[in-house]
């Protein structure tokens, strides 16, 4: 029996969660993808199309929310606000989009991607044009250091994304290592949205750095998530491509896991199947191993991250609103607990 089901986990957060996450600030929310839709008017008509096609997929809107989340409990929601949370939300298609070429990914949010439509080269330049209007976007904020910290943001998502493509199939990855690469691909983004939502409001140092904490850590915790499902998720469920992480020579936390613990045979047999396309073998054994094998503890590492996020916002003021935060952060972690069920 697997102890991790194909059909437990699901990468999206129930809808009913997210509603009653969101219910603070649904108006402003609605205003950020009545406002992401119109950004393709932005670019010449002949590339419109496209924009729209990437733009239109609606995802979790996580970042978006985060900014506006972290907005209201540093001092209310404002029209930068919203600024903000368009600007993170292009940051993070742009990636969508580079990430589905790297992985040669045929499927996301349940409708093909933009490389599987139109191939590789033009999906890599309509990605570069979303990272240079989400930046070019940022300069409007009065504000210097908030283009430059989302800009640095941007860098490191970037960088992220080098440092995994340069390790791959690199079977002395340590964990040190593959954290420090989704801090920066995942994290950072997650943790800019959050603090520049405090910096917004001129918040004391004090709840901006306890803020860009709470994203980093709840980032974190994510792409740990995120991980687990591409092992151990149902593709029809989920409405993505699966499985590409380790196809594709991407080592992580799951798998570094089982390399650490596995005995030296066992081990060399995993390496040999990871270097020959032996994937799905490598998930098979992933999701049949004991309730505390490899699956389990890189969820148990994720659900730490989670409190560790929860407790930052004990710096916040005690007349903040930490509660849809905290709300959100609970989500991730029935998220986790799903996964694992």
């Amino acid at each position: 029996m697997e102890v991790f089901a194909r059909s437990s986990g699901s990468s999206a957060i129930p809808t009913s969660a997210l509603a009653r996450v969101a219910q603070p600030v649904q108006s402003q929310l609605n205003e950020v993808e009545t406002r992401i839709a119109q950004q393709a008017a932005a670019f010449d008509p002949a590339i419109e199309g496209y924009v729209t096609y990437a733009l239109g997929s609606r995802g979790k809107r996580l970042r978006p929310l985060l900014a506006l989340l972290s907005g209201g409990a540093s001092g209310g929601v404002t029209s930068n606000h919203v600024d903000l949370a368009v600007i993170v939300e292009l940051i993070h298609v742009a990636t969508l989009v580079h990430d589905d070429i790297i992985d040669e990914a045929e499927r996301r949010r349940a409708q093909p991607t933009v490389n599987a439509r139109w191939g590789n080269a033009l999906s890599v330049l309509l990605g570069d044009c979303l990272f240079a209007h989400a930046l070019d976007l940022s300069t409007q904020f009065d504000n210097a250091e908030v283009s430059r910290t989302i800009a640095r943001a941007a860098r490191d998502v970037c960088s992220g994304e080098i440092l995994q493509t340069q390790r791959r199939f690199d079977l002395h990855l340590a964990i040190d290592d593959y954290l420090r690469i989704i801090r920066m691909k995942t994290a950072a983004l997650f943790g800019c949205a959050c603090e520049i939502a405090a910096v917004l409001n001129d918040a004391p140092p004090p709840v901006v750095a306890a803020l860009r904490q709470f994203g980093l850590r709840l980032g974190t915790a994510y792409q740990i998530y995120d991980d687990c499902v591409d092992l151990a998720g149902d593709e029809a469920t989920i409405g993505k491509t699966l499985g590409t992480d380790l196809r594709k020579g991407k080592l992580t936390l799951p798998v570094l896991i089982l390399l650490r613990s596995a005995p030296a045979a066992e081990r060399e047999k995993c390496c040999e199947l990871i270097l020959n396309g032996g994937s799905e073998a490598i998930a098979r054994q992933l999701r049949r191993a004991a309730a505390d094998g490899p699956l389990a503890e890189s969820v148990t590492a994720a659900r730490v991250l989670v409190g560790e996020a929860e407790a930052q916002l004990e710096a916040l003021p005690a007349s903040a609103d930490r509660e849809p935060l905290t709300t959100l952060a609970g989500s991730i972690r029935d998220l986790l607990a799903r996964l694992s069920v």
